[in-house]
């Protein structure tokens, strides 16, 4: 039997955390979602945990501590390095994409719907579960769905 999946979703948005949560469902009945709404709660979080989540969903925009510098400390941290970090952002200038992808991320994917996190989620989890998540070439760092798919 596999262990549950742990999803760590930081976003600020409480309407994004709700369909998130409900599309979370879709994939992983036998997940664990954790829910935080800016990056100082993100960061004290990551820091007070023995064992790491499987996945990081960050948003860039964020209260408190904006989300690439989130993504910055945790790259630059021993302990949480490693962690897995998809940018699901409304933010998406190449500049910024650019950035994210020399800091560390996996994956950017701009926000515009369900049907858009739908497949997201349904891309990444299979992967995070199987363990095969890895970084892909430049080219390949910014996700985008057919909405109509």
């Amino acid at each position: 039997m596999t262990a549950p999946l742990h999803v760590l979703l930081a976003d600020d948005d409480e309407d994004d955390r709700f369909f998130f949560e409900m599309e979370l469902s879709v994939f992983a009945q036998k997940s664990k979602l954790t829910m935080v709404e800016d990056g100082e709660k993100l960061m004290a979080y990551l820091h007070n945990q023995k064992k790491l989540p499987d996945i990081l969903f960050l948003d860039l925009n964020m209260p408190k501590m904006h989300g690439e510098e989130c993504l910055t400390e945790i790259k630059k941290d021993k302990k949480l390095k490693e962690l897995p970090v998809i940018i699901h952002s409304t933010a998406s200038e190449a500049r910024i994409t650019e950035k994210l992808f020399r800091i560390g991320a996996h994956y950017f994917c701009k926000k515009t719907g369900t049907e858009e996190l739908h497949q997201l989620l349904g891309f990444v989890l299979p992967l995070v579960r199987k363990k095969k998540l890895e970084r892909p070439a430049k080219n390949d760092f910014v996700l985008t769905f057919n909405a109509f798919a």
